[in-house]
């Protein structure tokens, strides 16, 4: 594969840590940024998928090739705390960003991706570099924007060979939010939009990175949500006296973040509450029964994914935004397997025989996404009562 030029001068520039270089148009924040690439397949929310925490130090190619034209709204964030407002470091498109034309946008893409110090590369061919990521892997990388176009590539190229990478990394500290909060904001509805609601059981997530549209989707099921730090003891949990804890999404490698979660989610499966793992907390809450996860070559980054639910037989599609997966072989006997990919026979699902503790790798609450797994929230709120 050689270096993709553009027709004109490039101002922007992806180094990756094998030397090869992808030139294009910058947009958005000035400066560089490294992080391990990925490609995202989602036809639409570029700005949930930005805003994602659990896409803390990657850089995301988008494989739609329009991108930007809707704009950005502050209604479609998806960080729910300012430490999570910078998740991605960086953003390739293969067309340029076209000025917003939609009813809801608020500001241009370019000046949002400035605003959140977001580093943006348009014109360049994404299909090679997502034929790239499916052949070799994730590889680390650098994004650069510089305006007069000069780019050091020998010392781009340098810095993403010494990037350490995502194995190891606990990025959960870094994007999860240091305070209690509650949260009361439903899901959208038309004419009035968002709307707070106040319920009486309640659930306390713990943040590892969560999404609006987790918490949205928990209130809307009639649980009032209180967050808590991923650092929170089982101790400073179960004093709250909750119905449920939900463990959310978040980025970085599970091992490493295990280290302080996993003591934390043993001691609330022994305390008999219903307990939901999203994503992160899926991984997490499987590592806490004794299974293992590995990292996955091209991870799973979309809102096209068929997975089946064993516990239905039906097929969904579903969001999904993972580059750790849930070794299948090691799950103890005391836990059972509910989803699968059918893409790759990943799994996608666990529960705990006998409890009302279960999980999954996906994105059940989308944004952007199929709505086709709304109904784990409501089996979760079954499970509180």
């Amino acid at each position: 594969m050689t270096d993709y030029k553009p027709t004109q001068e490039p101002t922007a520039a992806l180094v990756l840590a094998n030397g090869q270089v992808f030139y294009g148009a910058g947009i958005g924040h000035v400066g560089s940024a490294v992080g391990e690439v990925c490609f995202n397949t989602a036809m639409t929310g570029y700005q949930e998928i930005l805003t994602d925490p659990s896409y803390a130090a990657q850089i995301v190619c988008f494989t739609f090739p329009h991108v930007g034209n809707t704009g950005t709204s502050i209604d479609d964030e998806e960080a729910s705390s300012p430490r999570a407002e910078t998740a991605a470091v960086g953003a390739i498109f293969r067309a340029a960003v076209t000025p917003a034309s939609n009813w809801r946008s608020d500001a241009e893409l370019g000046d949002w991706l400035a605003a959140r110090k977001i580093i943006g590369l348009s014109g360049v061919d994404t299909r090679a570099l997502t034929a790239f990521i499916r052949d070799n892997g994730m590889p680390n990388g650098v994004i650069a924007h510089a305006p007069d176009g000069v780019f050091d590539i020998e010392a781009l190229t340098q810095q993403a060979r010494e990037w350490a990478g995502l194995v190891g990394a606990d990025l959960a500290k870094d994007v999860g939010s240091q305070e209690y909060f509650d949260w009361t904001q439903a899901r959208w509805n038309l004419p009035g939009g968002y709307s707070d609601v106040e319920n009486t059981k309640r659930v306390v997530m713990i943040d590892y990175g969560v999404k609006r549209n987790i918490m949205r989707n928990l209130v809307s099921c009639g649980l009032a949500v209180t967050v808590v730090p991923a650092t929170a003891s089982a101790e400073d949990i179960l004093a709250l006296k909750p119905d449920g804890v939900v463990l959310s999404n978040g980025p970085g490698d599970p091992e490493a973040t295990g280290t302080y979660a996993i003591p934390t989610i043993q001691k609330l499966i022994a305390a008999d509450l219903p307990l939901l793992g999203i994503c992160l907390g899926h991984q997490l809450l499987a590592l806490a029964l004794g299974a293992k996860t590995v990292k996955m070559d091209q991870g799973h980054h979309g809102a096209n994914h068929p997975v089946k639910d064993y516990t239905t037989n039906k097929v969904e599609i579903v969001s999904m935004n993972h580059g750790f997966a849930v070794d299948r072989q090691s799950l103890p006997d005391s836990v059972e397997e509910t989803h699968v990919s059918l893409f790759d026979g990943s799994n996608c699902g666990i529960r705990v025989k006998g409890k009302p503790v279960f999980s999954v790798q996906h994105h059940p609450e989308a944004s952007p996404g199929p709505q086709d797994s709304f109904y784990l929230f409501e089996r979760f709120a079954d499970a509180v009562g």
